[in-house]
């Protein structure tokens, strides 16, 4: 599954287009944020890629979990969202 890594800077349309693309070739991708900054970019960009989508017949949900990931030695907490059609 592709990984789309959203950071506190990520702008919401652009992480949004490589999501749809990712969706129409795969099917599924996971959103990976780590901080309150990022999450809220992810979530923005999610949003926004529904409505890339659905003209082509596609309704998403995200499926919220936490991940532990290590960051240069250190070990993280981040939210994965893994997005699907309906």
């Amino acid at each position: 599954m592709e990984v789309l890594k959203v950071s506190a800077q990520s702008k919401p349309k652009s992480v949004a287009g490589a999501l749809a693309a990712v969706l129409r070739e795969r099917g599924s991708a996971e959103v990976q944020a780590v901080g309150a900054g990022a999450v809220n970019q992810a979530v923005k960009a999610i949003a926004i890629a529904r409505g890339y989508v659905a003209p082509n017949g596609m309704d998403l949900v995200a499926v919220p979990a936490f991940a532990e990931i290590d960051i240069e030695g250190e070990e993280r907490t981040a939210i994965r969202f893994i997005v699907e059609p309906r």
